[in-house]
């Protein structure tokens, strides 16, 4: 297989096959055929009319197969694996007319489409010696062959409809050859040759050849129903060598009215605006895509006829919603003009936001499209297929010193509560396609993403979502930094929609800071104190969030909904409800949908906060609201000064407490596994009350100690807010000068850095 006569030998056998099957079947075909011609000879059964049989004939051929066969070399010292497969496609979609004679035969009018590809690989292994049998090695070879034939045409087709005296009938249909082309492909590939040698790569350009016809009749057991004598439906197939052939029918006489002959749905192949794709009912299609639907009619008779199609969701069959009315989709239906004999495409395009979703928010696995036919004010005709709609793929954006394992639970949280074509991208599970840096491990010093950064690298995993799901819109859930991080790529780098609505439909915050975190207040004076730079911390500043907010003000119409969790009531000299991390009226902002939870910090990603607020924003059914228009983000003055629990304000700029000050208490230590330490803090007279906040991973316990030897405040290792970026203690009154104890634990098997510093004058 190293040469060009190899592959076209390769795919001369592949037309040779097809040849020499095709005219087998045809003449098995036509004799029976013949048979059933001749019995139709006899007197038929009583019908109510005479004329054409009109209708359509589907006829498919199918054909697979695979080997795989394993051989000794010829050396005795290696052994060659060859693989063959072959699939073989073909179908024909006959539209049966009343023939130009009108003297009661029929015509057929097929729509062919034919595919068959054959590939052959075989990888070969034999040990061999380059320095005279002192060593031996495995080389290799991969040799791969290739072939494709395909076509499709537009041609006459003989049918026949044979009745007998009995009641029995045939039914039979003849394809004519048509025009297709072939082409080849041959490769080669070497590995551990003693000289190193190039693979081969060779094509063989397309090349015209005819692909025969195929042909089959029915057994002849298919019987008249007596109450609808006009009428024939049904199906036949048979098998042999690894074949299979079926032909479908559904036909009338008398009257011929018109048919609906096929219905099918296509789809845009994200990014390429208008370039619509067929969807198969396995795959579907996402929520908000725009849909073509594709309703053929057919004249079968001599004159001109005037329908009206109608395209409606049908319920029948649904566990819960089965005995709803069929309902119109909205400007979905059209009046055409059919001439006689004519097959006439009618195309609408419905827009599927939604329709993944029932409007109460239960899951709809499967939507049923119903196209209706009617003739004089009459239902002609119908025909129902399913049409799978999957939710938006969902988007997961971490934050401060996180990765995308915080969101590892959610794909199953999303099958659970859908199906499993709910699909969840964690940014950075798939590095390839877009990783950002929020800080990684807690008190990492080295350099970090800005937000700016992080925003294009969310941004290439949103287009990987949308290409790998082919969805023109996706939703957004983000953690605490990720919420601003997403606030920034939709203002600078989300680009337009083609349809108007924008790419991301629904931001949802989970404890983003959009004021800043008072906390980095506090820990940013600390560690520059420390002389170190922690630039995840800086970030969340609040003065630098506010020069954020003054910038970062366009929403592009993407709906913002926010969650602020609010158990603790004080943190970092400010007495305001909070997470750990993020006040409350930091979380809120000003976005008008938004929600509070009792779960601090790490805790707003999981089930319960996903089944209450997550789930309600993002499953939004048909008439829900597609179209937002969220405000721009007004410009609002600086204000200084700290917030109270009932503070309704939410000022941008706002600042929680006067900033820390130079003479701030703060240490940075290292404990091994298993150690602990205590440290001296003093505390000054005239102190009201005292903070501590530190950061540590959560394997880490620290416990306050009076002068007197009591225990003030702790949060221990497994606690709920050990694995928040901030944790604080706090003594609220009681507080008496001198020396307070720190004690330190690292109850973890890793080393473990502690960055922590104290504070008071938190105020109401």
């Amino acid at each position: 297989m190293t040469s060009k006569r190899k592959i076209v030998h390769a795919f001369l056998a592949a037309v040779t096959l097809l040849s020499l099957a095709a005219p087998f079947i045809t003449a098995e075909a036509q004799t029976r055929r013949g048979a059933a011609t001749a019995s139709a000879r006899t007197k038929p059964a009583a019908s109510k009319c005479k004329g054409a049989w009109t209708g359509s004939i589907t006829y498919t051929r199918t054909q697979s197969m695979s080997d795989t066969k394993t051989t000794e070399r010829v050396s005795n010292r290696g052994k060659d694996t060859t693989t063959f497969e072959m699939k073989y496609d073909y179908k024909a979609q006959v539209a049966v007319v009343e023939s130009p004679e009108q003297n009661g035969s029929s015509t057929g009018r097929a729509t062919i489409n034919h595919s068959f590809t054959s590939s052959e690989t075989t990888k070969a292994v034999e040990k061999n010696s380059c320095d005279r049998g002192k060593t031996w090695r495995d080389m290799s070879g991969t040799f791969v062959s290739q072939s494709q034939v395909t076509g499709s045409g537009k041609e006459e087709a003989s049918v026949g409809i044979g009745v007998n005296d009995d009641g029995t009938y045939s039914v039979s249909v003849g394809l004519p050859p048509i025009k297709g082309q072939g082409t080849g492909k041959q490769t080669a590939a070497y590995s551990g040759q003693c000289v190193p040698k190039e693979g081969k790569n060779l094509t063989m350009p397309a090349t015209e050849t005819t692909i025969e016809g195929n042909s089959l009749t029915s057994d002849g057991s298919h019987r008249i129903d007596p109450s609808d004598p006009n009428r024939l439906s049904g199906s036949f197939s048979q098998s042999f060598q690894n074949v299979t052939e079926t032909i479908t029918w559904n036909l009338q006489k008398c009257g011929a009215p018109l048919r609906l002959i096929d219905l099918k749905f296509e789809e845009m192949k994200y990014p390429n605006w208008n370039d619509w794709v067929e969807v198969t009912e396995q795959k579907g299609t996402t929520d908000g895509n725009l849909v073509r639907i594709k309703a053929k009619v057919l004249n079968a008779s001599g004159e001109t006829k005037y329908a009206d199609v109608k395209i409606k969701e049908t319920y029948k069959g649904d566990k819960w919603d089965g005995a709803r009315p069929d309902a119109p989709l909205e400007d979905l239906s059209a009046s055409v003009r059919v001439e006689p004999g004519e097959e006439r495409e009618v195309e609408f395009v419905w827009d599927s936001s939604g329709y993944a979703w029932y409007d109460d928010g239960r899951p709809r696995l499967v939507q049923r499209i119903k196209a209706e036919l009617e003739e004089n004010g009459k239902k002609a005709d119908e025909m129902t297929k399913n049409l799978k709609v999957a939710p938006k793929p969902v988007v997961l954006v971490h934050g401060l010193w996180s990765n995308w394992k915080a969101w590892e639970s959610w794909q199953n949280i999303l099958t659970t509560s859908h199906s499993y074509d709910w699909k969840a991208y964690p940014v950075g599970e798939k590095p390839e396609k877009g990783i950002m840096n929020t800080g990684g491990s807690f008190l990492s010093t080295n350099a970090t993403n800005s937000i700016f950064e992080n925003s294009q690298e969310l941004g290439k995993y949103i287009r990987y979502a949308q290409e790998d799901r082919n969805a023109w819109h996706v939703d957004i859930v983000a953690h605490s930094m990720g919420g601003l991080i997403s606030r920034h790529y939709i203002h600078h780098f989300m680009p337009p929609s083609e349809d108007g609505r924008p790419q991301v439909a629904h931001l949802v915050m989970l404890g983003t800071p959009n004021m800043g975190s008072p906390c980095a207040d506090v820990m940013n004076t600390a560690f520059e104190t420390l002389g170190k730079n922690v630039e995840a911390v800086r970030q969340l500043r609040q003065d630098v969030a506010a020069e954020f907010n003054r910038t970062v003000t366009n929403r592009k119409g993407v709906k913002f909904s926010v969650l602020a969790g609010d158990p603790l009531p004080v943190m970092c000299k400010t007495y305001v409800w909070n997470d750990g991390v993020v006040p409350v009226p930091s979380a809120i902002w000003q976005i008008k949908d938004n929600a509070k939870s009792k779960n601090v910090h790490t805790e707003l990603t999981g089930t319960a906060d996903f089944s209450a607020f997550v789930k309600p924003r993002l499953a939004i059914g048909p008439k829900g609201n597609h179209f937002p228009e969220a405000p721009e983000v007004p410009s609002l003055p600086n204000y200084q000064g700290g917030l109270s629990d009932g503070d309704a304000g939410l000022l941008l700029g706002r600042n929680y407490g006067a900033a820390a000050r130079a003479d701030v208490f703060a240490r940075w230590l290292t404990l091994e596994p298993g150690s602990q330490t205590e440290i001296d803090m003093p505390v000054a007279a005239g102190t009201d009350d005292l903070g501590l906040t530190f950061i540590a991973n959560a394997s880490v316990s620290v416990v306050l100690v009076a002068p007197d030897g009591r225990i003030a405040s702790k949060d221990e290792a497994g606690s709920r807010t050990a694995g928040s970026p901030f944790r604080s203690l706090y003594v609220e009154q009681g507080v008496k000068p001198g020396v307070w104890k720190v004690r330190i634990a690292n109850t973890g098997t890793q080393r473990a850095d502690i960055a922590l510093t104290s504070w008071s004058g938190a105020r109401r």
